[in-house]
């Protein structure tokens, strides 16, 4: 039996000074589920994100937010106020406060204003919260780091301690842009664990390039093309489809190389 989905897309469109970015896209998504956006450059995919973060307004159509407290039409919100409902997003490039240590990252994002510096004043921090940074630190592998100040952090680690912060926030689902870009091949494995770790609580969407990366990791994939729907299923249904390999490859049949 399908579970019911905990974020739905109908028939959503997007355009910028007429040009259609996004063209009638259908997207369900079901809890705990670690879905893979891909599709060639240009296909929509980041501005799919964007539209579920209430960062870019379709011009047609609906998103749902199927929270615990009943479904919400999040179509016209504003941004801030997904973000509270519990929609996370992260951007391709971390954003961190470099001059502070890793654990004050974490306590920072902890607080109720990312704009309040008074959770770095506080002498004592109560047994519950000391807890649950010790945990998302285990969690993201940088217990032996968090000392450290967060600008001497590998690329990788940054990407790490950027998740860790979204997750102290508490979101019901994650969308990461491009999370492994420019990482190296053995932070790129550890980044496709910790989404298998993450999933165990939350949804997660990742928009992706790195095809390696995706077969490796992916439950269900959807492909993207020209603002549309092209396939959507397991990475295997999606590798032998030949509309995929066509919009790829620019040929039939041949997709082991897709991406």
């Amino acid at each position: 039996m399908t579970k019911p989905s905990i974020l739905s897309c109908e028939k959503v469109t997007v355009a910028f000074d007429g040009f259609k970015a996004v063209q009638g896209m259908d997207l369900a998504l079901q809890p705990g589920e670690l879905r893979f956006l891909i599709g060639p450059n240009g296909a929509g995919k980041t501005t799919m994100l964007d539209v579920v973060c209430g960062k870019v307004k379709p011009v047609s159509g609906k998103v749902t937010f199927h929270a615990k407290s009943g479904s919400i039409d999040i179509t016209k919100r504003k941004e801030h106020k997904i973000a509270e409902l519990g929609i996370g997003r992260k951007f391709q490039t971390p954003s961190i406060f470099a001059g502070l240590t890793v654990e004050e990252n974490l306590e920072i994002a902890m607080s109720q204003n990312r704009g309040v510096w008074a959770a770095l004043r506080t002498t004592a921090m109560k047994k519950a919260e000391r807890e649950r940074i010790d945990a998302e630190l285990s969690l993201i592998g940088l217990g032996d780091q968090r000392a450290l100040r967060a600008g001497r952090l590998s690329h990788g680690q940054k990407q790490w301690l950027e998740i860790g912060m979204m997750l102290l926030q508490e979101p019901e689902i994650l969308l990461l842009d491009e999370p492994v870009a420019g990482m190296t091949d053995k932070e790129t494995e550890k980044t496709g664990e910790l989404l298998q770790e993450i999933v165990r609580k939350r949804t997660v969407v990742v928009v992706e390039h790195d095809m390696a990366f995706v077969r490796n990791f992916a439950s269900k994939v959807t492909v993207m093309h020209e603002g549309k729907l092209l396939k959507e299923g397991t990475m295997d249904e999606v590798q032998r489809d030949d509309r995929v390999a066509e919009v790829y490859l620019g040929r039939r049949r041949d997709v082991d190389a897709v991406g």
